[in-house]
């Protein structure tokens, strides 16, 4: 895999599409891509666009042993929605693998935001390291480009829970809308492309007092680690993460125009090595032994901090909150890595779906961990 991951490496010099927060920046149409070309590129996506590069180490792989098979069919769910990859880790344990669409073991599936979790448990690691004293620090102080507008007085802890009161549109139907447009509007001389975009948006609440969704609040984010910790978010990632929990294979984070990884899109890693991702939550942080964040971080990240407006659900630090104790990174198109304690299970899914989003995909997809429960629970 090493030398392949090279290879891509070298195309990805060559081929230059770049990434916004779900869509490729230099190609906005990703969104309204044809079916086969979303399933022939998201298995590839590190060989065609500039990528950083998450190096596993030297370390052992963490073994998945295979436990004892659910009884369960998937095979119609997998075909109607597009399914390239399903895992089920129960105690440690494979309980079910699957994948179609071509895939193997050995691809890379780009996760479009199940990234953003990623991103904010690096947070926790630069809190941890001493790059980030408070999450309530106001943005500004790290990125101070950021003063004067709709962000002043917003709080990192805010920009996770995505309750700055700021503006954004997150259409996905939609070429105009922020998310699509973001960053393939040139940035103003001198400026990062994000903090260019961002700091243009305005206030329409006060920070705190309304939860709205919002990937260019992540990549803000990342812009805010990057510059606390001082290196790229690949190489922090591969630091604090990569190198620690086992992985297999090296992943790869899509960068920006100006060369800077994404925090709010697409890292591309394999099934197995999502999985360690899940394990790694629900391990409360724990890898190699160590933990890579504060004490209390999973406890936070992971339980309800903004009301979304849907009974039972919540955002936390980045991630999607379900109750009693459940919680979720979640992508278009159909990633999603879904962590549930009390079972001791992780769940993950890589999908090429036909829409970015739908209730029928949502509906689909909880109808499929209704039954891994009920299997698991049998």
């Amino acid at each position: 895999m090493t030398t392949i991951r090279a290879i891509r490496a070298a195309l990805a010099a060559l081929v230059l599409i770049g990434s916004a927060g779900p869509a490729l920046a230099q190609d906005p149409g990703l969104l309204f891509w044809s079916p086969e070309r979303r399933e022939a590129q998201f298995r590839d996506m590190a060989a065609i666009q500039p990528h950083g590069l998450v190096t596993r180490g030297d370390g052992p792989v963490r073994e998945l042993p295979i436990g004892a098979p659910l009884d369960i069919d998937i095979d119609a769910h997998m075909q109607a929605e597009r399914v390239a990859g399903v895992l089920v880790i129960q105690d440690g344990q494979v309980r079910l693998e699957r994948y179609g669409l071509g895939m193997t073991e050995l691809d890379p599936w780009v996760s479009f935001s199940m990234t953003k979790s990623l991103t904010s448990t690096l947070v926790g690691s630069a809190i941890r390291d001493g790059y980030i004293d408070s999450l309530d620090d106001p943005i500004t102080d790290y990125i101070p480009e950021m003063a004067g507008g709709g962000y002043d007085g917003v709080t990192l802890r805010q920009l996770l829970t995505m309750t700055s009161g700021v503006d954004w549109n997150e259409d996905y139907a939609d070429p105009n809308s922020d998310v699509a447009r973001m960053l393939t509007t040139p940035p103003e001389p001198g400026l990062d492309a994000t903090i260019s975009y961002m700091r243009g948006r305005a206030r329409v609440a006060e920070p705190g007092t309304r939860w709205h969704y919002s990937t260019g609040e992540t990549n803000l984010v990342g812009v805010l680690v990057a510059r606390a910790v001082g290196r790229p978010l690949s190489q922090y990632l591969a630091e604090t993460i990569w190198s620690r929990a086992g992985m297999e294979h090296d992943a790869a984070w899509a960068r920006d125009v100006q060369g800077r990884e994404i925090g709010g899109c697409c890292v591309s890693a394999t099934l197995r090595d999502w999985g360690r991702v899940g394990l790694m939550a629900l391990e409360d942080g724990v890898v190699g032994g160590t933990r890579i964040v504060p004490d209390d971080w999973f406890a936070q990240a992971t339980r309800k901090q903004a009301d979304i407006g849907t009974p039972g659900r919540g955002y936390g630090y980045q991630w999607w909150t379900r109750e009693p104790d459940q919680f979720e990174a979640s992508g278009i198109f159909g990633q999603w890595i879904h962590v549930d304690p009390s079972r001791r299970m992780v769940v993950v899914v890589l999908s090429a779906w036909p829409t970015a989003i739908g209730p029928e995909r949502s509906r689909a997809r909880f109808d499929l961990l209704t039954r891994i429960r009920a299997a698991v629970d049998g």
